[in-house]
């Protein structure tokens, strides 16, 4: 029989306040922890995840079939192989990279001022609730060309999209909701999409529409499918890596100092931060064979979670990994945001998220108007700092003081 860790489990209220308390434990004496409660292997050493994220026969993305499907309503990328998926995530991609990023980093610096300008005067910010996730939202509404001016109904919608894929225990109520969401999200969406089939335009939904695979065009289920994929994806990680990574270098003011005064850092920076805080901290996959790691047999058809946030804190793979530093020289910043990543943040190898070119864009275009306009940046007085999330991690707030500003935000270069 599959044993868990003795006394451990995932689920616990204290996991859950600070997971990487119990990532070296996990690591050391429990690399394959078994959770009964929801039948599945918990792998925490970087080799093993590794593996399992690099080995597409032998561990699948199936597990999405029952995690995703039905609230993407229609396969998403992460399930398709071969052909299909190549030339699909080829067509997701193409929105995200080259002239069309050009685009939109420009959409990210005119989004972010509007957001910003009316707490500059104030001195005063929740980074995360006021900025992150609103800014999350509306950046990825451009990129598909959805109207702005209903970003508060798509983010709630969205959240429940979110909720079912990421949630280890979902009560029959809550499922039903999250459906609900998922129902309402795709009968907003098809209408939009038969439009942009008529008068299609330059945005991300029409380049869905009118992309071929194998000759055929996507049906309206494939489009929906990939819109909430790209949804979900683009805007996740990226409010919770901004976040963070200003937490991390308010902790670390001579680091904070050095970014301030070579920009040419930040990407280090974030590179640092996805390693340190990964904001994905589970990906599962499905065993098709018996699997051994560490001495444990994973039975064929088994799901299996890849600990992100433990794996990039292993000592086999970074030196001195529970230090926040952004001159670490195991890490390699340009590769940071490709395939070749030494961290696992965006996963690994065939089905590394798509949007990392796009992450990678928004955060430093934002961090880097931000931390000029943040002089003297601090935590408020009596802000207590928390993270959530078991799947997805990060600040359930950011309230920050700094130096007000009256001049405005400055244009981009």
């Amino acid at each position: 029989m599959p044993r868990a860790e003795s006394g451990f489990s995932v689920l616990s209220d204290d996991f859950a306040a600070d997971p990487y308390r119990y990532f070296a434990r996990l690591r050391e004496r429990a690399p394959v922890h078994y959770e009964p409660a929801f039948d599945s292997y918990f792998l925490s050493r970087y080799q093993d995840v590794k593996r399992v994220l690099t080995d597409h026969q032998a561990f699948s993305t199936e597990t999405l079939q029952v995690r995703a499907e039905p609230v993407m309503r229609g396969p998403v990328l992460a399930q398709m192989t071969g052909a299909e998926h190549t030339a699909k995530r080829k067509i997701v991609v193409r929105g995200f990279t080259g002239q069309a990023l050009e685009k939109q980093i420009g959409a990210i610096h005119a989004n972010a001022a509007e957001l910003m300008a009316p707490f500059l005067p104030r001195g005063r910010m929740d980074l995360v609730n006021d900025f992150g996730k609103p800014l999350a939202v509306h950046v990825t509404l451009d990129v598909l060309g959805l109207d702005k001016k209903d970003w508060q109904q798509v983010a709630a919608w969205h959240s429940g999209v979110v909720e079912f894929i990421t949630s280890m225990t979902l009560t029959p109520e809550r499922r039903r909701h999250c459906m609900d969401c998922a129902e309402q999200l795709e009968a907003y969406l098809v209408p939009l999409i038969e439009q942009r089939r008529r008068h299609p335009g330059e945005d991300l939904i029409s380049t869905l529409c009118t992309a071929e695979f194998d000759g055929i065009a996507m049906s309206n289920r494939d489009v929906t499918a990939l819109i909430i994929n790209v949804l979900a994806a683009a805007t996740e990680p990226a409010d919770k890596t901004l976040a963070l990574l200003i937490k991390h270098l308010i902790d670390h003011p001579d680091q904070m100092a050095q970014v301030r005064q070579d920009p040419n850092l930040l990407p280090a920076a974030i590179a640092e931060t996805l390693r340190y805080t990964p904001p994905v901290q589970l990906i599962p996959r499905q065993s098709e064979e018996n699997a051994v790691f560490a001495g444990t047999t994973v039975p064929a058809g088994a799901t299996v979670f890849c600990m992100i946030g433990a794996a990039n804190r292993d000592p086999d793979a970074f030196t001195a990994p529970e230090t926040f530093d952004i001159h670490r020289p195991d890490l390699g910043t340009a590769r940071s945001f490709t395939a070749a990543a030494q961290h696992l943040a965006f996963g690994t190898g065939l089905h590394q998220c798509v949007g990392t070119a796009f992450a990678r864009a928004e955060i430093e275009t934002v961090a880097a108007m931000l931390l000029p306009l943040l002089d003297q940046v601090r935590y408020s007085p009596d802000f207590r700092y928390q993270e959530t999330g078991l799947y997805t991690r990060g600040p359930a707030s950011l309230s920050l003081d700094f130096t007000p500003v009256h001049e405005g935000v400055p244009g981009p270069e």
